[in-house]
C-alpha cells in the first residue's frame, strides 16, 4: 500500500511540475504591468500589419491564448490583451507566429488541427467505452469481448497523450523561428530578451503539462481497471 502511494505521488508530481511551472513563468512576467507603451492586442494588431495580415483579427478570450486557422484570429486572455507586461507582448507574439504558421501553409500546423478533433473525439469514445464496461459485462457475460473493449478505452485516452507530444516542434516552430525574430526587431527591451525566450519556452511547453496530465488520466483508469 505505501509503494503505490509513493507511486501515485510520483505521478501526480511529474504530471503537475510542468504546468506548475508554465504558469509561474507566466505570472512572473506579467510585473510590471506597464513595463511596455503597448498591450499585447496592440503588439498583435501591430505585427499582423507589418507581416501583410491584416485579414488576421485579434479578439479577447477566456478560453486561453490561441491562434484559430478557421476563424483566422489572434484570441488573448484579457490579461494579455489589455496588459502591457512582458508576458503579455511575448505571447501575443507567439500567437502571431502561429498565424504566420498558417498564411505560408505550415503543414503540421493543419495536421495538428485534424489530430486534435481526431484525439478529442477518441478520448470521449475511451471514456465511453471504460464507463460502459461493467454493463458490457452484465448484457454479454463475456469477459472475451471486455477486454477489447477496455483496450479500446485505453487507446481512445492516450490519443491525447500522442496528440500534445506531437504539436511540440509546432510550437516551437511558432515561438523561436517566428516570433522572437519578431520581438528582437524592435518591440524587446535588451534585458529583457532572456526572459522573453522563457517565456515562449513556457508557451510551447505547455503541450507537455498537457500531455502530462493526459497520461496521468490514463494512469489512474488502468490503476481503477487493474483487478
Amino acid at each position: 500500500m505505501i509503494a503505490l502511494l509513493i507511486l501515485a505521488l510520483f505521478v501526480l508530481i511529474a504530471a503537475g511540475v510542468p504546468g506548475l511551472w508554465v504558469r509561474w513563468v507566466m505570472r512572473r512576467y506579467q510585473q510590471p504591468k506597464d513595463r511596455y507603451g503597448l498591450s499585447g492586442a496592440d503588439v498583435a494588431r501591430d505585427l499582423l500589419q507589418r507581416l501583410e495580415l491584416p485579414r488576421v483579427g485579434v479578439e479577447v478570450t477566456e478560453q486561453g491564448d490561441h491562434y484559430d486557422p478557421e476563424a483566422k484570429c489572434v484570441r488573448l486572455t484579457s490579461d494579455n490583451y489589455n496588459g502591457r507586461s512582458l508576458t503579455a507582448v511575448t505571447v501575443a507574439a507567439h500567437e502571431v507566429g502561429h498565424a504566420v504558421q498558417d498564411a505560408i501553409g505550415y503543414r503540421p500546423l493543419h495536421w495538428r488541427g485534424q489530430l486534435v478533433r481526431w484525439a478529442s473525439a477518441g478520448q470521449r469514445l475511451g471514456v465511453g467505452l471504460l464507463l460502459g464496461l461493467p454493463v458490457l459485462l452484465v448484457v454479454t457475460r463475456s469477459p472475451a469481448l471486455v477486454l477489447p473493449a477496455m483496450a479500446l478505452g485505453l487507446a481512445g485516452l492516450a490519443m491525447g497523450v500522442l496528440v500534445h507530444l506531437l504539436t511540440l516542434p509546432t510550437e516551437f516552430d511558432a515561438s523561436f523561428r517566428r516570433a522572437m525574430p519578431l520581438l528582437e526587431a524592435g518591440y524587446l527591451r535588451a534585458e529583457d530578451r532572456p526572459h522573453a525566450r522563457r517565456i515562449l519556452r513556457a508557451a510551447a511547453l505547455t503541450y507537455v503539462a498537457a500531455a502530462a496530465m493526459s497520461l496521468m488520466n490514463v494512469w489512474m483508469w488502468l490503476r481503477i481497471l487493474r483487478p
